[in-house]
């Protein structure tokens, strides 16, 4: 799980310092504040991770990957190129590490369950480079950065703790630049004696974004019949155009989810959705099923009251497949995920945004997921707020922040949430002016009736 998120110079922020990430973590602002930026910064990593090209960089995207943000030039703050773009993250890890010391398998030379990474990169010219990056791990850091005076040659320290990298015999060569923003070079385990097991700590910063899971805010219509070949997807798509793809092989995988207590009785994937789709309001009823025997072909039926006939999710409301995915995405994810939510309450009635905030709160508990989400959604915060006023979850466990622009620049503000769920710096019109917009009807209503009598 993601615990802290510090940036500089990354589109409209100049600067995020130690932005502290929660189980559930919401962004809301205006339009353009700055909030989708976060999201696009976490996804601009993963491509990078997931990308074969090891001499790139980072991986600014294209039309096949989840996030497209063009140049450098695109991506640094006020476009100024001569500014390094930095940043910084925090997070658990899915179980103790433990470094040994190869000059004696008995001792251990570092252990822990938490790790940070630090990059900081720059332009020259049209040519993007690494100039340091650091793991910290275990009241240590590990660096590489470029040698002052010498663009492009590389030097390895470790800093905090009594611990030195060892060269090994032979002419000292300086090292070559790190792969992609993160990776050490091959010949750091050539040049070191007790360098190996910097390829853990980049092993652990990969594993983290391969668990990270993205859900984009348009999700594609329904269709009236649904091809599936037995894949297990990994997520939804950004569209959650795999959706039913999951569900299908969540089936036949057996994978369920726990109605309640750890060890009661559990539920498949498919029928905890339908679960959720009636607590919901959505509708009463809900199934996947095969057209014919032996048919790849399936269909989506639901029933919209226990009375009603049933009929094929194309012809009920938009809202059903719209949150669909939602839904799936937060179950069907390995535990341990994190997953970014774009206005995963887009095209939903008020009633269905305020039950979000209890999807989330389930699925980190019952799948121990971390959810990230931007939204515009008054009902989703309000909701999270009444939890916590009734002690369903701690505060702690949600942290929400309002982005705001002032004077060209994106602010981050933590909104301060008490026991009780109430917020102690609610920005001015955060929603809009609720109770200007009644006073003007209530004006507006008394002179209307004055003028007709």
């Amino acid at each position: 799980m993601l615990t802290r998120l510090s940036v500089t110079n990354f589109k409209s922020w100049k600067e995020i310092k130690d932005m502290q990430l929660a189980p559930i973590t919401g962004l809301f602002g205006a339009n353009s504040s700055g909030k989708t930026s976060i999201l696009q910064l976490l996804l601009m990593l993963k491509q990078t991770v997931e990308s074969p090209d090891r001499l790139q960089v980072l991986i600014f995207g294209g039309e096949r990957t989840p996030v497209d943000l063009g140049s450098f030039q695109d991506v640094v703050h006020g476009h100024d190129v001569a500014s390094s773009l930095g940043f910084k993250l925090e997070w658990k890890l899915p179980g103790p590490l433990e470094i040994g010391d190869p000059s004696d398998a008995s001792k251990i030379l570092f252990s822990g369950e938490e790790l940070g990474f630090r990059s900081e990169l720059s332009a020259d010219g049209r040519r993007l480079a690494v100039r340091e990056m650091a793991y910290a791990f275990d009241r240590c850091e590990f660096a590489m950065g470029e040698i002052a005076g010498s663009p492009g040659e590389y030097e390895l320290r470790a800093e905090g703790r009594k611990f030195s990298f060892k060269r090994s015999r032979g002419r000292p060569w300086n090292l070559p630049p790190p792969v992609k923003c993160y990776g050490f070079p091959d010949q750091v385990k050539a040049y070191f004696q007790n360098a190996q097991f910097l390829a853990d700590l980049q092993l652990a910063f990969e594993s983290m974004f391969g668990r990270l899971y993205y859900l984009g805010p348009l999700r594609e219509y329904p269709r009236r019949q649904y091809l599936w070949a037995g894949a297990e997807p990994a997520d939804m798509g950004q569209r959650g155009e795999h959706v039913v793809d999951a569900l299908l092989a969540a089936r036949q995988k057996g994978l369920t989810i726990s109605k309640g207590k750890p060890k009661g009785p559990r539920a498949p994937l498919e029928e905890y959705v339908a679960m959720w789709l009636q607590k919901l309001g959505l509708i009463h009823k809900f199934s996947v099923e095969q057209i014919a025997k032996d048919s790849n072909l399936y269909r989506v039926h639901v029933r919209k009251t226990p009375s009603s006939s049933k009929v094929l999710i194309t012809d009920v409301g938009f809202g059903v497949s719209q949150v669909l995915p939602v839904l799936v995405l937060c179950f069907y994810a390995p535990e341990g995920s994190t997953i970014l939510l774009e206005q995963p309450e887009l095209h939903l009635h008020p009633s269905v945004q305020s039950g979000l905030a209890d999807v989330f709160i389930d699925a980190t508990r019952k799948r121990n997921v971390q959810i990230i989400f931007e939204s515009h959604s008054e009902h989703l915060l309000q909701r999270l707020q009444r939890r916590v006023a009734e002690k369903d979850i701690a505060k702690d466990m949600a942290k929400l922040y309002f982005c705001d622009i002032v004077d060209g620049e994106t602010k981050l503000v933590p909104l301060e949430m008490d026991l009780f769920g109430n917020i102690a710096n609610w920005p001015k019109d955060f929603f809009g002016d609720r109770f200007g917009e009644v006073a003007a009807i209530a004006e507006a209503a008394a002179e209307r009736q004055a003028g007709e009598q």
